[in-house]
């Protein structure tokens, strides 16, 4: 039996690692969780699987779970004191944006094993996450179905012997149409993935091609690879979740269909597995697959994410902090869908940019680029 705790719990990552659990009570038991706003949520799921601790964003809705025998904390303390909390054997990192960095380094200190789905933990300190888990003999267990893909294909493989890793893409709900037909595009349009079902932030993202980008910089400190040897493909059927290509120039690639509870499901297991109750792939249905290069002048979020990795520093910080308000303004329909990488790549130009910065400095400057002003 092995004791999970779900940082993000309501979102669609929560909830399909929830339904993870519920599929297998004999392996997993739920000991904790934390949501933001979506508290009724949280009450439904505590009713169901008896977590021991439980924080929710704010302190008035503590009284909602009186009725529970549960252990009710609140705010960022909260999240840390389910990410530490003594009977963890892995933490699922669900949350959005970077304020999922804490509470990984923290759980981290206490030796728990990290089941990352947050990118933004990465991609804004990926140098000064892995070196303590290092430290620490923590395992991060990556949940993207990218990563976990290529996860798979390293197992019992010399890592000095990868020639190269190839990230797939799906292109996002906007992959058919021109630049200038994303001019006038909806927030309603971009919500409308082709292939998978995600939170609105991240749909987003896939759509800019962000997501991707950030992908890049985690394969980078996952993996411990140069930046010329990760790759990015569009592949619209969302089968081939990555590959791996070998110095002898064989290829392994990770199949399946689209569905997170797979990633999630390894995750949890790992290094074993079980059966996953869902529909298997049936490549005879799926009848071809189609792969076409990347177009880094149509993704021009992707091309800012490759910038901020060479760069370096705190250069990725300010990516993932500028995209994370652009998004929140998109969404709100403050701006237009192209303001969002128009908005990234000013900040990138005008930031000074600070080499190996300690935790307090990356706080600091995402702090800073999510609460200034912008104008379009």
């Amino acid at each position: 039996m092995k004791n999970i705790a779900i940082l993000g719990a309501s979102g669609s990552i929560g909830q399909q690692a929830i339904d993870v659990i519920e599929r297998h009570p004999e392996h997993f038991r739920l000991v904790g969780l934390s949501v933001g706003k979506r508290v009724d949520e949280a009450i439904d799921i505590a009713t169901r699987l008896q977590p021991d601790i439980i924080s929710v964003q704010y302190e008035k809705d503590m009284a909602r779970f009186a009725h529970l025998n549960v252990k009710v904390v609140h705010g960022q303390q909260g999240l840390l004191d389910v990410a530490t909390y003594e009977k963890n054997d892995l933490v699922l990192n669900a949350l959005l944006g970077s304020v999922g960095l804490e509470p990984t380094m923290a759980a981290i200190s206490q030796g728990i094993n990290i089941a990352l789905a947050n990118k933004e933990t990465l991609v804004v300190a990926g140098e000064l996450v892995m070196a303590h888990a290092k430290k620490n003999g923590v395992t991060i267990l990556p949940v993207d179905s990218e990563h976990a893909a290529i996860f798979q294909c390293l197992n019992g493989e010399d890592m000095k012997q990868i020639q190269k890793v190839c990230i797939t893409a799906s292109g996002g709900s906007f992959r058919d149409l021109t630049r200038e037909q994303l001019q006038s595009v909806t927030v309603e349009d971009a919500l409308n993935h082709p292939n998978w079902s995600m939170g609105q932030k991240i749909t987003i993202d896939s759509a800019t091609m962000m997501n991707k980008g950030f992908e890049v910089i985690e394969a980078k400190w996952l993996f411990d690879l140069e930046i010329e040897q990760i790759e990015t493909i569009l592949h619209k059927e969302s089968i081939i979740h990555s590959m791996v290509e070998f110095v002898d120039t064989s290829v392994m690639a990770q199949l399946g269909t689209p569905d997170m509870r797979m990633p999630i499901q390894y995750a949890f297991t790992y290094p074993e597995r079980i059966e996953h109750r869902a529909p298997s792939l049936n490549l005879a249905e799926v009848a071809q697959l189609n792969f076409q290069k990347m177009d880094f002048d149509r993704y021009k979020c992707l091309q800012y994410a490759y910038d901020a990795l060479k760069i370096g520093g705190t250069m990725p910080v300010v990516l993932n902090a500028v995209n994370e308000v652009a998004v929140a303004k998109f969404l709100n329909r403050e701006i237009q869908f192209l303001d969002i990488e128009r908005l990234i790549e000013r900040e990138m130009k005008q930031h000074k940019v600070i080499q190996q910065p300690t935790l307090e400095q990356i706080l600091a400057i995402d702090h800073e680029y999510k609460t200034k002003e912008y104008e379009v």
